[in-house]
């Protein structure tokens, strides 16, 4: 698949297949989203990947919005991601370096997690990312640590439906060139 099919290929997928993915597959998901830039190669990102049936089932049951927990109903893996706050931003005397402070550490998150989806596009796999969540049960379900911040549960399986691509912006409505 070539990079643009990528790009114009990849949706939310909010049913799934109930079909094991590769730990491979998982691998180069995950391999993807560790190459993401990150301010000064702070690499805060963090990801933890859910397989285990018990765990994904108290994941869904406590840690996401009941429609979520449906829509990932039959994922074969589910990726909490999150980021190491105060340094994505930050500079070497301990403050932020401008106004964005752990915003930095949020876009570094979402550059990672694109890299994720894409690659899982580029394979033939579904994502959906999750941001209605609750950060405490994910913290103490899957023991992450308080220096992180819960971003997203990304949902990774077999898709089980082809969705349509929704309409886009125009370049004109987008970009303004100066």
């Amino acid at each position: 698949m070539t990079f643009e099919e990528t790009l114009t290929s990849r949706r939310s997928i909010r049913r799934y297949k109930a079909e094991p993915v590769s730990r491979e597959d998982i691998d180069a998901c995950l391999q993807a989203a560790i190459l993401a830039p990150s301010w000064k190669n702070s690499q805060t990102p963090r990801f933890y990947v859910v397989q285990s049936p018990e765990i994904r089932k108290q994941v869904n049951q406590e840690g996401l919005a009941p429609f979520n927990a449906d829509n990932a109903e039959n994922a074969a893996v589910l990726v909490v991601i999150t980021f190491v706050r105060d340094k994505s931003g930050w500079g070497n005397d301990g403050a932020p370096a401008n106004e964005g402070g752990n915003g930095w550490g949020w876009f570094d998150l979402g550059l990672a997690c694109e890299n994720f989806c894409l690659q899982a596009a580029n394979l033939g796999l579904g994502t959906l990312i999750m941001g209605i969540r609750d950060a405490h049960a994910l913290k103490r379900i899957l023991g992450i640590p308080e220096n992180e911040i819960v971003g997203p549960v990304v949902s990774l399986g077999h898709p089980d439906i082809d969705p349509v691509m929704p309409t886009r912006h125009s370049l004109v409505d987008a970009a303004k060139f100066l």
